[in-house]
């Protein structure tokens, strides 16, 4: 299983453009509980804290997609490093100002999150020109999959950590250098300065023009509700049982699960095409999330999270291949950035469901809403199937190809969005 792993971060350039990424990425992947940590700290109430963190991250839905049509357009290193710099410059406005100024409060999260660099969606453009073989870039999706439950395990511990050795704001500061640093690193590798996107036709849709990507996205709006509702019914049961600790070892079975389903489902090829592949996960995810509403006691429940957790990975990584053979010529970046944003989006809803939801009904129905919406994930899948059935392209192998005739391919590298 490692074998393959290893393999890919051996090849030139891919373990610093995957580093470099997770780095450039702990601002948007811990903001939500740095900035409710320092605003607390400043005084503000939960609902302050709530509402700046929700702001930032519908900023960041909408900047994702739009950051993304301008790297297919312009390259990496023209906007990927510019909007890092703003991002942290907005986070750092945050820091300086504190919350009890609304205006200037609202408008640097505003500014961070529209800001936030698509370094996700740029790195899975980048792996068919750093990894050229179809199988080994699946396999890198995989572990793209896999890397970043290891960075919302470990992020969220590094801003408690500065927290406690100097304070939230300091917190704010150093995740948001760090994110530039990890922006910087990615641009000035070889293959992100040299990337350029495959000519695209000109449309107003951009990647949204493909029916298949549409049909994706639907379902993994669904898929982000289900985590998002996860989070707050995760958190009811722990009440439930009186210990707080109890929320923490759901979240980290859950994690546990996703991690161990990602690198058993990237050590392998698999048969059959990716659309039919990803409606068995998908099924398989939502069949893991329907025993949750059991509640049973807290070894049971937690041995459930972990079950739940298992097709989450392999899912994501599946749904990243789809998003390349369904992306119109010259968008991957883009398509790349509307998943994150469709599945953030996703997630923001779960968690404002689930709330009433458990009030409501109890911790049960906040289940409730993760298992149903794993179940409508599914549904969406089964309806769209004849959509995606018929791909935009055929992924790497297509642009690989293209940029054969058109003598475009360096020598190590082995795709269209190579110049």
């Amino acid at each position: 299983m490692a074998a393959g792993y290893l393999d890919i971060l051996r090849t030139r350039h891919a373990a610093r453009l995957l580093v470099g990424t997770l780095v450039g990425r702990l601002p948007s992947g811990t903001a939500h509980i740095a900035i409710v940590l320092f605003t607390r700290a400043e005084g503000g109430s939960y609902t302050l804290a709530g509402a700046l963190a929700a702001v930032y991250g519908l900023s960041t839905a909408v900047g994702q997609p739009l950051l993304g049509r301008a790297v297919d357009l312009y390259g990496q290193p023209r906007v990927q490093l510019p909007a890092a710099v703003v991002s942290a410059l907005g986070m750092g406005m945050l820091a300086l100002t504190g919350p009890g100024a609304l205006a200037p409060a609202f408008a640097a999260v505003v500014v961070a999150g529209v800001f936030t660099p698509p370094l996700e969606g740029g790195l899975r453009a980048l792996w068919p020109s750093v990894l050229g073989g179809e199988e080994r870039v699946h396999r890198a999706y995989a572990m793209d999959a896999v890397a970043q439950e290891v960075m919302f395990t470990l992020g969220p511990l590094l801003v408690t950590l500065l927290v406690s050795l100097w304070s939230p704001a300091a917190a704010l500061l150093v995740i948001n250098g760090l994110g530039v640093l990890g922006a910087f690193s990615v641009v000035l590798c070889e293959p992100s300065r040299a990337w350029r996107s495959a000519p695209r036709e000109a449309h107003w849709l951009g990647a949204l023009r493909s029916p298949g990507l549409l049909a994706l996205l639907g379902a993994f709006f669904f898929v982000g509700l289900a985590l998002g509702s996860i989070t707050v019914a995760a958190v009811a049961y722990a009440d439930d049982h009186g210990r707080e600790s109890v929320y923490g070892w759901l979240m980290a079975a859950l994690g546990l699960g996703a991690l161990t389903g990602g690198a058993v489902y990237g050590a392998r090829q698999w048969a059959g095409t990716p659309e039919r592949r990803l409606r068995y996960l998908v099924a398989l995810l939502a069949l893991g999330y329907l025993p949750l509403m059991l509640t049973p006691g807290v070894v049971a429940m937690t041995a459930l999270a972990a079950l739940a957790g298992v097709f989450l990975a392999p899912s994501i990584a599946c749904s990243f291949i789809v998003v390349d053979r369904h992306a119109p010529r010259g968008t991957v970046t883009e398509a790349f950035s509307w998943l994150v944003t469709t599945f953030g989006v996703g997630a923001a809803v779960g968690t404002a469901v689930a709330g009433p939801a458990v009030e409501r009904g109890g911790t049960t129905w906040g289940f409730v809403v993760t298992g149903a919406s794993g179940v409508a994930a599914l549904l969406v899948l089964l309806a769209t199937k004849k959509v995606l059935a018929v791909p935009a392209s055929t992924g790497v192998a297509v642009r690989r190809s293209e940029n054969d005739r058109n003598g475009a391919v360096e020598p190590g590298f082995s795709s269209g969005h190579k110049a």
